[in-house]
C-alpha cells in the first residue's frame, strides 16, 4: 500500500469514526460494519494504530475505538498506588484521571503528552486520558528495601515510593554487595517497558533497615534533600559570620534601647523573628523585628546559590535540614537575646479596629532582651503563674498589650472571613536513638496565637506597600478554590444538615469560615474540614499579586522567616535595594528577569519539604504502634469508606478498621450517609462517633496502622493513658 493510499484511508478511517452517528465499537465489529475482508484486516489495524499514535482516536478500555483529541497535553504524571493515576498540567485547574491501563508505562513524576479520551461532565468528573508519549524520566534515582532471591546472584528492591507498582530487578554484580534488608539507593537503568520489570544499580547502601537513623535518611534520600553543605559554602558562613561592628551599623535605624522579645519553641535554634509593643495613646505600636540575612548572604555568592538550591528548611521527626549553614541559621542571623543584631524591621501602627493606620519599614540595630517560650508566656498570660510572673515581671506589661492587640487582629480577620483550620499537629519525643517515645498534639497556645497574628499583619502590611510602589516582589497567593470542588462540597454537607451560599460562579473565604463554625463540636467537624481544606488550592509564590483567599487578604507576602525560606530572603534584598536608593530601571529589569523562575522553584521545594516531613511523621506513628500492638484505646471515627472506617486517637495516630475485620456482621457502607450499617444487627458506626479499638498490626513499608474494634475480653485488660 503506497504512502498516498494510506493517507487516504487514514482520513477515511478518521471521518467514519468522527461522524455524529458513530458508535464506539471493536475492531472486529469495525471491520464488519466497513465490510472488511480478511487480507484487508491488515492494513485496517496500521491505519488505526497511526490515528491512535497521532491521538485522533483512542482505544477505551473495553477495546472500543473512540474521537480522540488531536491535540495533545504535555504535563507531570503522578501516579497512585492503586494503580491509576493523574496528569498535572501546568497553568490548567484540573488534572486529567489516568487509568491503569492508559500510563503507557510512565512512572510517578514522569514529563508525558497525553490525549483526552473522555472530557470532564456537567457532575464535576474529571477529564479521562490516555499517556501516548513519556517526553522525560523524572525518576533517575530510587530509594527501597533490598530482598535477595534466596541462593541467587541477583535481587530486587521493593521502592519506598508507594507510587512506584514495580519491584527494580537487580542483576548479578549490580548490588553493591547489598545483603538482605539494606535500605538502598538505586540508579535506574531501564524503566520496564513492554511489560518487563524496571531494572537498576545500588549505587548507595544507606543501612539497615533495623538500624537507628535509617528510616528517616531513607526519606532523605528518596526526596532527593541535600544534606550536607559544599566545603565552599561552609567557609563563606565562617568568613561572614563576624560580629555586629559600628560599620555595620552605619546609616541603621538604632533601637537596641527598645524592649522587645523573641517568643518561640523550647527546641527552636534559629529565631529569626523579635517582637516589640507599646502604646501611644489608644494605638498600639507594633514591631515586627526581622533577622537581615541579606547582610550575610549576598546575591549569587555560594551561600545564596546554595540557599536558592535547597529552597527551604526541612524540619523532619528527628532532625532539621537547614537552607543555610548552622555559623549562620544558628548563629550570627539568629537573634540570640543579649547581642546586638542587624534586623529589617516592619514598625506599624495600629488602631482600636485593628487597622494599621501607619507603619515603618526600615533597617535596624536590635538588642532583643529576652528569649521566651510559647509555653513561659502562656502560663503568664493564660495560668497568671506566679514564679513565671516574678521571673519575667519587667516583661509582663508587654505580653498584656501584647494579648491585647492580638484579640484585636484576630477579630477583624474574622470579620472579613479569614480562614483558621486548627488541625492538631503531631509533636513527637524521640530518644536517643531516634526511637518515639511519646506522641501528643502540639499545644497551640495564647502565645502562638500571638506571634501568629503579628507575623500575618507584617506580611500583609509589606505585601501591600510593595503592591502599590509597583516594583518586582514576591507575593504568597492562595486562589480561590475550583468551582466544581466547592458545589462537591457543598452537596456534601447537605446530607448532614448544613448547607453554603455559593455565588454566580465563586465563592467567599467568609462562606468557608461559617461553614467551619457550624461543624465546631458536632461529630463531622473533622471530615468536613478536611473536605473543606482539600476544596481549596495550594497556596504558592509568584511575582504576580492575586491575594490570599484563605486570610481574605488582598495582598500577602512571606516576609518574617528569611533563615528558612528563601523568598523571604529575596523579598528582603528588593526591600533594601529600594530602602538604600538602588530600585533603578536595570536592578527591577533584572529582579523582573528572575522571579518567575525563583518562585517556581521556592514552591516546589516547599511542596517537597512538606511531603517529606509528612512521610517522617507518619513513619513514626507506625513505630510508636509497632511497640504497642494488642493494646486497647478510645478513639473516634474520623472518615468512612467502603473499605473501612478510620479512627482518630487523641494523640493525633489514625488508622483503620478495615471492613473485613469487622466480623460481627457483614457492614455495608452507605455513602449518603458516611455510615456502615450491619444487615443482621442494624449495628451503625458513623462519623464522629466515639470507638474503643485495639491496634491489630502495623506495616512499616506501607506506613499503615490496622485497628480492629475491641472486644469485652480487651476491655478487662484495660485501656492504655495518652
Amino acid at each position: 500500500m503506497s504512502d498516498k493510499t494510506f493517507e487516504k484511508r487514514k482520513k477515511i478511517i478518521y471521518d467514519f469514526i468522527c461522524d455524529d452517528m458513530y458508535v464506539p465499537m471493536k475492531f472486529k465489529e469495525m471491520a464488519m460494519v466497513l465490510q472488511v475482508n480478511k487480507e484487508q484486516r491488515d492494513e485496517l489495524r496500521q491505519v488505526l494504530e497511526s490515528l491512535e499514535e497521532e491521538g485522533k482516536i483512542c482505544l477505551s478500555k473495553r477495546g472500543k475505538y473512540c474521537k480522540g483529541e488531536a491535540k495533545r497535553l504535555q504535563g507531570t504524571y503522578r501516579a497512585n498506588q492503586r494503580g491509576f493515576g493523574f496528569v498535572i498540567i501546568p497553568e490548567e485547574d484540573q488534572d486529567i484521571f489516568i487509568g491503569e491501563d492508559d500510563a503507557g508505562g510512565a512512572l510517578d513524576g514522569d514529563i508525558v503528552e497525553v490525549i483526552i479520551t473522555k472530557a470532564s461532565d456537567r457532575d464535576g468528573k474529571r477529564r479521562e486520558g490516555k499517556i501516548v508519549k513519556i517526553v522525560e524520566r523524572g525518576l533517575t534515582t530510587v530509594v527501597g528495601l533490598y530482598q535477595k532471591k534466596g541462593n541467587k546472584s541477583y535481587g530486587f528492591v521493593i521502592p519506598d515510593n508507594q507510587r512506584i507498582l514495580q519491584d527494580i530487578f537487580i542483576p548479578e554484580g549490580k548490588s553493591k554487595e547489598a545483603v538482605d534488608g539494606h535500605k538502598v539507593v538505586v540508579e535506574l537503568t531501564s524503566y520496564g517497558e513492554k511489560g518487563r520489570s524496571p531494572e537498576g544499580r545500588i549505587v548507595e547502601i544507606i543501612g539497615h533497615v533495623n538500624d537507628p537513623g535509617t528510616d528517616i535518611m531513607s526519606i532523605v534520600k528518596g526526596y532527593d534533600l541535600p544534606v550536607e553543605f559544599p566545603e565552599k559554602v561552609l567557609n563563606q558562613a565562617e568568613r561572614v559570620s563576624k560580629p555586629v561592628s559600628e560599620a555595620d551599623m552605619q546609616g541603621r535605624k538604632d533601637i537596641r534601647d527598645w524592649q522587645m522579645v523573641t517568643i518561640d519553641g523550647e527546641d527552636a535554634k534559629d529565631l529569626d523573628d523579635a517582637v516589640s509593643v507599646v502604646k501611644n495613646g489608644e494605638n498600639y505600636i507594633l514591631g515586627v523585628h526581622i533577622a537581615d540575612v541579606t547582610n550575610y548572604v549576598q546575591e549569587n555568592s555560594a551561600l545564596d546559590r546554595e540557599a536558592l538550591k535547597r529552597g527551604t528548611s526541612v524540619y523532619l521527626a528527628d532532625r532539621v535540614i537547614p537552607m543555610l549553614p548552622h555559623t549562620l541559621s544558628n548563629g550570627i542571623c539568629s537573634l540570640n537575646a543579649g547581642e546586638d543584631r542587624l534586623a529589617l524591621s516592619c514598625i506599624m501602627t495600629v488602631d482600636q479596629k485593628g487597622m494599621v493606620i501607619d507603619h515603618e519599614i526600615a533597617e535596624t540595630v536590635i538588642h532583643v532582651d529576652r528569649r521566651m517560650s510559647y509555653t513561659s508566656v502562656a502560663k503568664i498570660l493564660e495560668d497568671e503563674d506566679l514564679a513565671e510572673m516574678q521571673e519575667y515581671e519587667e516583661l509582663v506589661p508587654m505580653f498584656q498589650r501584647m494579648l491585647e492587640l492580638s484579640k484585636i487582629l484576630r477579630a477583624r480577620r474574622k470579620q472579613r472571613g479569614s480562614i483558621d483550620f486548627d488541625f492538631p499537629e503531631t509533636k513527637m519525643i524521640l530518644d536517643e536513638n531516634g526511637h518515639p517515645i511519646d506522641i501528643k498534639p502540639y499545644d497551640r497556645n495564647v502565645a502562638t496565637k500571638i506571634i501568629e497574628d503579628f507575623m500575618l499583619l507584617a506580611n500583609e502590611t509589606v505585601a501591600e506597600d510593595y503592591y502599590w510602589q509597583e516594583m518586582p516582589f514576591v507575593y504568597r497567593v492562595h486562589e480561590a478554590p475550583d468551582d466544581e470542588k466547592i458545589r462537591a462540597l457543598a452537596t456534601f454537607i447537605n446530607n448532614f444538615g448544613f448547607s453554603m451560599h455559593i455565588g454566580a460562579n465563586e465563592v467567599r473565604p467568609k462562606e468557608i469560615q461559617k461553614l467551619l463554625g457550624k461543624v465546631e463540636g458536632t461529630p463531622q467537624e473533622a471530615l468536613i474540614s478536611r473536605l473543606a481544606l482539600r476544596s481549596m488550592k495550594q497556596a504558592r509564590y509568584t511575582p504576580e499579586n492575586s491575594g490570599h483567599f484563605g486570610l481574605a487578604a488582598n495582598y500577602y507576602t512571606h516576609f518574617t522567616s528569611p533563615i528558612r525560606r528563601y523568598p523571604d530572603l529575596q523579598i528582603h534584598r528588593i526591600i533594601k535595594d529600594n530602602l538604600r536608593g538602588r530600585m533603578n530601571g536595570e536592578r527591577m529589569e533584572h529582579y523582573r528577569k528572575i522571579l518567575e523562575e525563583v518562585t517556581k522553584h521556592a514552591s516546589e521545594t516547599e511542596r517537597r519539604a512538606d511531603e517529606a516531613e509528612r512521610e517522617t511523621v507518619k513513619l513514626k506513628k507506625v513505630e510508636y504502634m509497632s511497640d504497642r500492638i494488642g493494646n486497647v484505646y478510645t478513639g473516634v471515627i474520623s472518615g468512612v469508606t467502603k473499605w473501612g472506617m478510620y479512627v482518630e486517637l487523641p494523640n493525633t495516630i489514625e488508622g483503620l478498621v478495615h471492613v473485613a475485620n469487622m466480623r460481627d456482621d457483614h457492614y455495608n457502607y452507605d455513602e449518603s450517609r458516611y455510615e456502615m450499617v450491619g444487615e443482621r444487627t442494624g449495628k451503625v458506626y458513623k462519623l464522629g462517633q466515639e470507638v474503643r479499638v485495639r491496634v491489630a498490626d502495623t506495616d512499616r513499608l506501607m506506613r499503615t496502622i490496622d485497628f480492629v474494634i475491641a472486644k469485652e475480653r480487651d476491655e478487662e485488660n484495660g485501656e492504655d493513658e495518652w
